[in-house]
């Protein structure tokens, strides 16, 4: 019998964009400083967050000024701006007569022993965080395949499965570093197993 030639074909792949901010522990410092004295401030945003069972305090439920606030958020939107343009690009994204927008900015200060449960952002186009401090053993970010839902007898995946494969993927930050993804990807932060507060800047675009 003659042998077939066969090749495997990839398709819908799902694209995760990082980048580190250079020179930023000057920027990280000024974005610590100004979450906690923002999130001492608060008290909306520390009741949101204690009805909302988040382990630390988030600005998300409160707050829609962060760059108004402290000039060091104007300065990461600058860069997180121009990380959504290359975002985009890379997602090949037809705008049309539109931009992407920065739709609303927020702080996370989470916890030693604190996580936040699988989720995605609805009504948005992409969506990310940029991580400030990141103590030692802190908690990473855990993406999902977003086909999974749909694997109703699907085996699991090797040990050995590259990460393009696998049904999940684990990202650990480090201070300086944007994460983005378009916002329909779950996604989750798994617990914080560092002794220190992980603090981040959370962000959503939206098309306009």
């Amino acid at each position: 019998m003659r042998r077939s030639k066969s090749e495997v074909l990839t398709y819908f792949v799902t694209r995760v964009h990082r980048a580190v901010v250079e020179d930023a522990a000057a920027l990280n410092a000024d974005i610590v400083k100004a979450a906690r004295v923002i999130a001492k401030e608060d008290r909306a945003g520390r009741r949101w967050s204690r009805d909302n069972a988040y382990p630390g305090y988030t600005s998300y439920g409160s707050l829609t000024d962060l760059t108004a606030r402290a000039p060091c958020f104007a300065v990461l939107k600058k860069a997180i701006d121009r990380e959504a343009r290359a975002f985009a690009d890379e997602a090949c994204f037809d705008l049309g007569g539109g931009r992407l927008r920065l739709d609303n900015l927020w702080i996370n200060i989470l916890e030693p022993g604190g996580f936040h449960s699988g989720h995605i952002h609805p009504h948005s186009v992409i969506s990310g965080t940029y991580y400030a401090q990141v103590p030692d053993g802190a908690a990473a970010l855990k993406l999902e395949d977003p086909r999974l839902a749909m694997m109703m007898a699907a085996p699991p995946r090797r040990e050995d499965a590259p990460d393009a494969m696998k049904s999940f993927v684990y990202l650990a930050p480090s201070a300086g570093m944007i994460l983005m993804w378009e916002s329909w990807l779950r996604h989750e932060v798994v617990r914080n197993g560092a002794d220190g507060w992980r603090v981040s800047v959370s962000f959503n675009y939206r098309w306009a």
